[in-house]
């Protein structure tokens, strides 16, 4: 099994047209909304502060998430950061290890883009177990704050680069 990375902005059409099938569990839609509301958010956004990236299985996109910065940033985040969104493994290959294989390539994935980010920033709910476990076992911080996230408070975590 091959996997890649790769900006959205590289997909071919059949790739793009496979993307927008990635399907979720109704439980994490809660927390990370779905496909096309990922999509809306990148293609409305200036390229300079929103990115996208697929996790492509065999050349076929499997996964999806949203890099943001500068004056896309949350309020919850520090200046220096890029922080993490809308990371969403299809249903059918969850529990494969891609959810890690995506958090694994962040680093060089932001320091390639933009090399003079300071940390990476994710909020994630405080019932999602398995994402803090991954993220904690990462080397993912959680710093202590929390913010309001879409159903509820979320927990704060920092990745310095």
């Amino acid at each position: 099994m091959k996997m890649d990375v790769v900006g959205y902005e590289a997909l071919r059409k059949v790739q793009r047209d496979e993307l927008e099938l990635l399907e979720l569990p109704h439980a994490q839609k809660m927390y990370s909304g779905d496909i096309f509301g990922a999509l809306h958010t990148l293609l409305s956004a200036p390229e300079a502060h929103v990115r996208g990236f697929a996790l492509l299985v065999d050349d076929m996109p499997r996964g999806f998430f949203l890099l943001k910065r500068g004056l896309f940033l949350p309020p919850w985040a520090d200046a220096d950061a890029v922080t993490l969104h809308a990371l969403m493994i299809d249903v059918e290959w969850q529990g494969k290890g891609l959810g890690r294989r995506c958090m694994l390539g962040l680093p060089d994935i932001v320091r390639a883009l933009w090399p003079e980010t300071r940390q990476l920033m994710l909020a994630v709910d405080p019932e999602n177990r398995a994402a803090i476990k991954l993220y904690l076992g990462l080397g993912w911080i959680d710093d202590g704050i929390a913010c309001r996230g879409r159903v509820d408070y979320e927990r704060r975590m920092v990745l310095a680069l």
